[in-house]
C-alpha cells in the first residue's frame, strides 16, 4: 500500500473538530458562531481556538456584525479554505480507492 496519500493529508483540516467545521462550512453559504457550536457541540472556548487556528491559514472568514442589535459572528470559507477542502477530499477518495483495490 501507498502511505504517501496519507503523508500529505492537510493537519489543519484533519482534526475531527476542524474537519466537522470545514464540512459545515463547505455546505452552507456563511454560517454563524452560534450554529457551529450548537451543531457541532463544542464549547466557546474550544470552537474560537478551531476558528482562530483556520483564520490564521486564511481558510476561513469570520464576520462580526450586528443583527436586531445583537452582536452576530458569522464564518464562511475562504476560496483559499474551498480549494484546501476539496483537495483534502480528493486525497480522502484516493485513499479510499487504495484501500479497496487487492
Amino acid at each position: 500500500m501507498n502511505t504517501e496519500p496519507f503523508l500529505n493529508l492537510d493537519r489543519l483540516i484533519h482534526e475531527k473538530g476542524r474537519l466537522a467545521m470545514m464540512s459545515l462550512l463547505a455546505a452552507s453559504t456563511e454560517v454563524s458562531f452560534t450554529e457551529l457550536r450548537d451543531t457541532l457541540s463544542m464549547t466557546d472556548g474550544n470552537l474560537t481556538t478551531h476558528i482562530r487556528t483556520l483564520q490564521e491559514a486564511g481558510y476561513v472568514a469570520v464576520t462580526k456584525s450586528f443583527q436586531n442589535n445583537r452582536p452576530l459572528t458569522t464564518c464562511t470559507l475562504t476560496p483559499k479554505g474551498r480549494a484546501a477542502f476539496s483537495a483534502y477530499i480528493d486525497l480522502l477518495e484516493q485513499i479510499v480507492r487504495q484501500s479497496k483495490t487487492p
